[in-house]
């Protein structure tokens, strides 16, 4: 076939359809969520956004154990998530060949921490392989399913994002005949109690001695250049940051399969040279093993810990040659973050801003509210963490603490881990408030459907959860929808609510303003006769809300008409324009 420019995602999820899969369950999340996307082109393929990543590798640990080739896919705090049965299925290992791929994120692009999957790998004792440009993603998440039936192993195949979401050319193939495997009833192999565990840990070390020696012959692992005084040890993106920066003055262990390592392929690799480098983004993973192993390589006290690598640092740091680009005399301006114009969240935060109340934030858009002029966040851990942080803050504190409380929490969000939150502020008496914030979809990792908007990953109509009816039966009396931007209204809820001496949930209902099927019609102007240059309205962080010349105006091109700024201003001086 002719080749393609694919990103790394698709290419992953080309992989796995040549492979033959037949099962991929994940959970959004920025930088792996293309992959599952990309698959939903192949009509073969069952595939699922799950509730939240757990429940996704339960899904597809059945499908293998069922006979299947199954995939899941999640970014590096989505792993956290799905940790449990991942360490689990390393004991049971597969019918099916198991594939997890995971997305680092170096610089937290998008994501809260920069930790490193490649400690899973080790911990979990399954192979990793960390492929560097697309047409790698696509023959390693092949290989991986090889890999995974030949030594009864989940596998997982490690991104980072600049080889997530930069494009390479990718030759495509046909898919492979990957029959549905027989299924036999198996409970020394596939149920994990400590009796059959304990004979199961025996089968994992068995397989880690296998591989160690697997880890030596394969082409995974290879040796680039010969002659060169100096050495780089490197995986994944870095090899070609690397190779950029360096060229053919050093000579180059490309490691594809980043656990377990092939400690004497690495030992003579450095002792062939005169001086090697460990040159990889995050943790000192690769560094670590070979100093364990008595190797001298310069690692990471000469590299960062954080952040990105770039060729031009490699350069300098190898070569003590700063050829880099100089800055620019005139910056571009910073532009920081911000909610859309016509984002259903910001009267919500405009409320919880005026009244000066505590609020422990989520993960999603939303959070975008500890940013000025909103500054409402206080605290933002991870998926779910507002509800409990906010129960352990208020049993701290005390009662009158908890009327000064709320958590917000997206759709999404709750669906994926704020339910047992709620259901433990019900079960240990907490009085405290949670705001689910439910604009329709699942916003910030770009519009996916969850089990709150009555739709599949393809589009089909399913039930839809009630989040009133779920609030309720978890026990929750005080349960109301507010329109946010109705914000006298909102802001007369959350005043009761937070007064009450019983737990209860708003629910602020407004649909994204990016979806479709929104559409606010004109755009809002300010009457600068009426304007009495209060500023309420700037309170809002609207990107079309200005000041210039000292008075407030409306930006045409990024108002929607949404209205809100219409709702808030005291003396009613900006009003909405028909187009």
């Amino acid at each position: 076939m002719k080749p393609q420019l694919l990103i790394g995602n698709a290419a992953v999820a080309r992989g796995a359809y040549e492979a033959g899969v037949r099962v991929v369950a994940s959970y959004p999340g920025t930088p792996s969520t293309e992959i599952t996307e990309s698959i939903v082109q192949y009509p073969d393929i069952y595939c699922e956004w799950a509730p939240n990543e757990k429940v996704a590798a339960e899904v597809a640990i059945g499908a293998s154990i069922g006979g299947a080739r199954a995939m899941t896919c999640c970014k590096h705090v989505g792993l956290n998530v799905m940790a449990d049965p991942i360490f689990t299925a390393g004991y049971t290992g597969v019918n099916g060949g198991l594939v997890i791929a995971v997305a680092d994120d170096p610089g937290m692009h998008s994501s809260q921490n920069e930790q490193d999957s490649r400690h899973y790998a080790e911990a979990a004792k399954c192979p990793m392989l960390e492929p560097a440009d697309s047409a790698e993603c696509l023959a390693y998440t092949k290989a991986a399913y090889a890999l995974s039936e030949r030594f009864d192993a989940p596998v997982f195949l490690r991104l980072t994002t600049r080889v997530a979401h930069s494009q390479s050319l990718v030759t495509l193939s046909e898919p492979e005949d990957a029959p549905l495997k027989d299924y036999r009833k198996d409970p020394a192999k596939y149920v994990m109690t400590p009796a059959n565990a304990i004979r199961r840990h025996v089968s994992v070390e068995e397989r880690t001695l296998a591989l160690k020696a697997f880890a030596e012959e394969t082409e995974l692992n290879q040796v680039i250049g010969s002659g060169a005084k100096i050495g780089v040890v490197c995986a994944g993106i870095s090899y070609l940051y690397a190779q950029e920066a360096l060229g053919d003055q050093a000579d180059y262990l490309k490691l594809g399969m980043v656990w377990p390592l092939p400690e004497k392929k690495l030992s003579d690799f450095v002792q062939a040279h005169e001086t090697t480098y460990v040159i990889e983004q995050l943790d000192p993973f690769i560094e670590d093993h070979a100093k364990a192993l008595g190797l001298r390589v310069i690692g990471k006290e000469a590299f960062t810990l954080l952040g990105e690598y770039t060729a031009a640092m490699i350069r300098a740091i190898v070569l003590g040659v700063n050829d880099a680009p100089a800055p620019k005399a005139s910056p571009v301006p910073v532009r920081p973050p911000v909610m859309c114009a016509g984002c259903p969240h910001r009267g919500t935060f405009y409320v919880l801003k005026k009244l000066g109340l505590t609020v422990c934030g989520d993960i999603g858009c939303y959070t975008l509210g500890a940013a000025p002029p909103l500054s409402s966040i206080d605290t933002t851990v991870c998926m779910g963490a507002s509800i409990g942080a906010a129960l352990g803050m208020a049993k701290a504190r005390g009662p009158e603490f908890a009327k000064k409380l709320v958590s917000v929490i997206g759709d999404s969000t709750f669906i994926h881990s704020g339910i047992t939150g709620l259901i433990d502020v019900v079960y240990n008496k907490g009085i405290n408030t949670v705001i689910i914030l439910d604009n329709s979809i699942t916003g910030m990792t770009g519009h996916q459907d969850n089990p709150t908007t009555g739709k599949t990953i393809r589009g089909e109509a399913t039930k839809q959860v009630d989040l009133e009816l779920l609030a309720k039966a978890v026990g929750i009396s005080r349960v109301r929808v507010v329109d946010p931007f109705d914000v006298k209204a909102m802001e007369a809820a959350v005043k009761e609510e937070v007064a009450a001496d019983e737990p209860s949930v708003i629910i602020a209902q407004r649909p994204c303003a990016l979806l479709k099927y929104v559409k606010y019609s004109g755009h809002c102007r300010v009457d600068a006769d009426a304007c009495r240059n209060c500023r309420v309205c700037m309170k809002l962080g609207c990107p079309a809300l200005t000041v210039r010349e000292g008075r407030v105006v409306v930006d045409p091109t990024q108002c929607n008409g949404c209205g809100l700024c219409v709702n808030v201003c005291p003396f009613h001086a900006i009003t909405k324009e028909a187009e």
